[in-house]
Parts: C-alpha cells; sequence; structure tokens
C-alpha cells in the first residue's frame, strides 16, 4: 500500500483496513523484510545477508519494534496533521532522535554512470550505511520518517475519507484537493454511494 507519497507515511499505511479486515504487513520478522524490499528503503543485498546471520526470533522481535514505532508515529502524525507543524513538536521526537543516533550511515564517493568504467560515468557522493545487525533495519525507517517530519507539509498530511478506510497520506496535488487514498479504491466507493443515494433521493 504505497499511496501515501512519501515512505514514512506508508510506515504507517504498513497497517491498514483496505476493505473490512485490517491487514499488517509487518506481522512478523519476515513481513518487515519484505516490506522494506517493496519500499525499496534497504538494499536488497543487505537483506539477504542479514536474514540469514539472524538468530532465532530476532527478526520477528525487530518486527515487534518496528509495529511499536509505528504506532507512536501514527499517535505523532494524527496529532499534527492538519496544521503546519510548530518548533514545540521537538519536545516530542525523542523516540525517532533516539533511534537515528544508533545509525552507522556513512558517505563515500562512488562512480556514478552506465558501465561503471572510468570513462563512463562521473563522481557521485553517496551515503550508505553498515548493516550490522538485524536492528539495523529500523534505521531506514527512522530516516523515512525523519524526512516526514522535515520534509512535509503537516496541513497537507490528510487521513482518507473513505468508510472505515484508516490510510494517511501527504497530499501533493496542485490544488491540494486529494481526498481519498486512491481514486480506484475509496474515492470510486464514494462516487457510487453518492450516486445510490442521489437515486433514492430522486
Amino acid at each position: 500500500m504505497f499511496i501515501a507519497d512519501t515512505r514514512g507515511l506508508d510506515f504507517l499505511n504498513s497497517i491498514a483496513t483496505p476493505v473490512d479486515t485490517p491487514v499488517d504487513w509487518i506481522d512478523d520478522g519476515r513481513g518487515l523484510v519484505d516490506w522494506l524490499k517493496q519500499a525499496s528503503l534497504a538494499p536488497v543485498e543487505a537483506l539477504d545477508e542479514i536474514v540469514p546471520r539472524a538468530l532465532p526470533g530476532e527478526l520477528d522481535r525487530v518486527a515487534d519494534q518496528a509495529r511499536d514505532l509505528r504506532e507512536w508515529f501514527r499517535g505523532f502524525v494524527r496529532g499534527h496533521m492538519g496544521r503546519p507543524l510548530g518548533a514545540q513538536a521537538l519536545a516530542e521526537l525523542g523516540p525517532l532522535n533516539r533511534l537515528l543516533a544508533r545509525d552507522e550511515a556513512y558517505g563515500r564517493l562512488v562512480l556514478h554512470g552506465h558501465g561503471h568504467d572510468h570513462d563512463d560515468g562521473h563522481l557521485v557522493f553517496e551515503t550508505t550505511r553498515r548493516w550490522r545487525s538485524p536492528e539495523a533495519l529500523l534505521l531506514p525507517i527512522g530516516e523515512a520518517m525523519a524526512r516526514v517530519v522535515v520534509e512535509e507539509d503537516f496541513a497537507q498530511v490528510k487521513a482518507c475519507e473513505g468508510h472505515n478506510c484508516t490510510l494517511i497520506f501527504a497530499d501533493h496535488t496542485r490544488g491540494r484537493a486529494r481526498r481519498w487514498c486512491s481514486m480506484g479504491v475509496c474515492g470510486n466507493r464514494a462516487k457510487v454511494a453518492a450516486h445510490r443515494s442521489r437515486k433514492a433521493a430522486g
């Protein structure tokens, strides 16, 4: 369910009620790894190295931490969405700052281009991280949440207006008029319901 237009909010939507029954895409360690792959938040090579090295139950414990982090951040977002985020919000961001402080990110120069040989590409600065343990899987999620805090206009962070829909998104439309997680799902349902209502009334 990558409809939020920003990965930090997509993380909140990793549990959702798309129809009637809640679905949690990170209900265990394997689900967390799969979600990170689909979200492109961690390199596939890093995930492929971490999974076989994990101790029994370790990935599931990290998924538990991810779900706790998700619900903490959901409370923060819901408490501030619909209005600009002020400086006083920093006092509430301790859990996120503590997670970010554990990061082992570092910068490096790499060759970027077609064949990665000296004549085809150009040098770029790239940030990467050391993936020492399964707990490192929380770091790109923390970074994505931090990007929501500093890059999104919280006045335009919205909850889908669909009946029983739990999805949240950043409204990047030109007129800031987005109302639904998806026009193909909740928007369509609302149109059908409005049509039925008009038909019944008239």
